[in-house]
């Protein structure tokens, strides 16, 4: 018996389904070199411009001049050293929590909370749009895992009522294919009613949301008595890489101890905590960042309405336009790029199946003018491929 990859992939390709890797020749910015084309991107989560600030750029040069490059080991063994530590405490300062723990991915933060928090005999109940990290972190926990209704908070009561031990409800703060937000207000009165403590991801909301970009937290005016467990990256809006986990002393302190994809892996190098301490500084002192975002966002949304484009229900930097079709997301695609526009086609596995889409992603780095660019482009497009065929290939 062999394994027939040949097959998976032939599958993939005819489904268009197949993803392909855009090599990117320039820093990151509105303005890109990609596989030895210069685009405008329309598809990058650098939602306030940092990830080339020229200031960040210098701290993290600076950082590596003084510590090196290499983390060395484990937090736990000779790896923490004194950027990660003082990060660590800006990000508990900036979450209003008493600590906050770093990590190196945002993957290996979701996985190492949820799987240190709750075990065989507990429940993990998940939005059924959750990342793929967050699901993945559920079903390795080996709790009883249930997905409700995405933002339901009836289908979540109705799981709530079923769960057994310890219970973890998580979601995502801002849903990265759809953009809109989690019903937290609702979701934080929903688990306490029942006991349960609520995980929050805020990947998407740290920088463009809440009025010191403070994330969907902040927007709802929430704490650490509704929200025990607070995820963010740092490979977003911070411009930087890793992600952290905020709460209680008694949770860092839990995951520390417990938390396998903590425990066993080298820290990120320290020059990139130098560099995030930088880009933290910038996110809360330049509030024109996301002023400047939430107006290319209203613009964005008001010229795609008319041009009939079908928006999705996000007040965020991630715009996605609803087509259904795989093909014809991915001609659309393809149809952008000759016009100089970068922008990805998302399709299923990724989304569920008749909701291909484009995801448009705006960044404080755009300007009025690229956007404009864009929705003429958009226009275009729509314009060549013509009407909506009545069925789609992925149903």
């Amino acid at each position: 018996m062999t394994f027939d990859l040949a097959s998976r992939l032939a599958a993939r390709r005819a489904d268009n389904l197949f993803r392909q890797r855009p090599l990117l020749q320039s820093p990151q910015g509105p303005e890109v070199v990609v596989d030895g084309q210069p685009l405008l991107a329309f598809c990058s989560n650098d939602y306030l411009g940092l990830a080339n600030h020229p200031e960040v750029v210098r701290a993290l040069q600076q950082g590596a001049e003084q510590w090196g490059v290499g983390g060395g080991a484990s937090h736990l063994v000779i790896g923490h050293s004194q950027p990660h530590h003082a990060l660590e405490e800006a990000l508990a300062e900036f979450t209003g929590r008493p600590r906050a723990l770093l990590f190196s991915t945002g993957y290996m933060a979701n996985l190492a909370a949820v799987t240190a928090l709750v075990g065989q005999g507990d429940s993990v109940l998940e939005d059924r749009l959750n990342h793929a990290s967050l699901l993945d972190a559920g079903l390795l926990s080996g709790a009883r895992f249930s997905r409700y209704l995405h933002n339901d908070v009836g289908s979540l009561t109705k799981r709530l009522d079923k769960a057994e031990g310890n219970t973890l409800v998580v979601t995502d703060g801002v849903f990265s294919m759809d953009g809109d937000l989690a019903d937290l207000p609702a979701l934080c009165a929903a688990a306490k009613q029942k006991g349960a403590w609520l995980m929050v991801d805020d990947a998407h909301g740290f920088g463009p949301l809440g009025a010191s970009g403070g994330g969907i937290v902040e927007q709802f005016g929430l704490g650490i008595d509704e929200v025990p467990v607070l995820v963010g990256t740092l490979g977003k809006a911070f411009g930087t890489a890793g992600a952290f986990v905020a709460g209680s002393e008694e949770l860092i302190e839990t995951l520390i101890q417990f938390a396998r994809p903590y425990i066993y892996t080298t820290s990120q190098p320290p020059a990139v905590a130098c560099a995030t301490l930088k880009s933290l500084e910038l996110l809360r002192s330049e509030g024109w960042r996301r002023d400047h975002l939430n107006a290319l966002i209203a613009r964005f949304r008001a010229g795609a309405a008319a041009l009939g484009l079908e928006l999705m229900d996000s007040p965020t930097p991630i715009q996605p336009i609803l087509i259904g079709d795989s093909a014809r997301a991915v001609e659309f695609s393809r149809l952008l790029r000759e016009r100089g526009l970068l922008v990805g086609a998302i399709r299923p596995p990724t989304v569920p199946a008749g909701t291909a889409r484009l995801r448009v992603t705006l960044s404080a780095a755009h300007t009025v003018e690229q956007v404009e660019r864009l929705l003429v482009a958009l226009g275009e497009c729509q314009a060549l491929l013509g009407a909506v065929p009545g069925e789609t290939s992925d149903e």
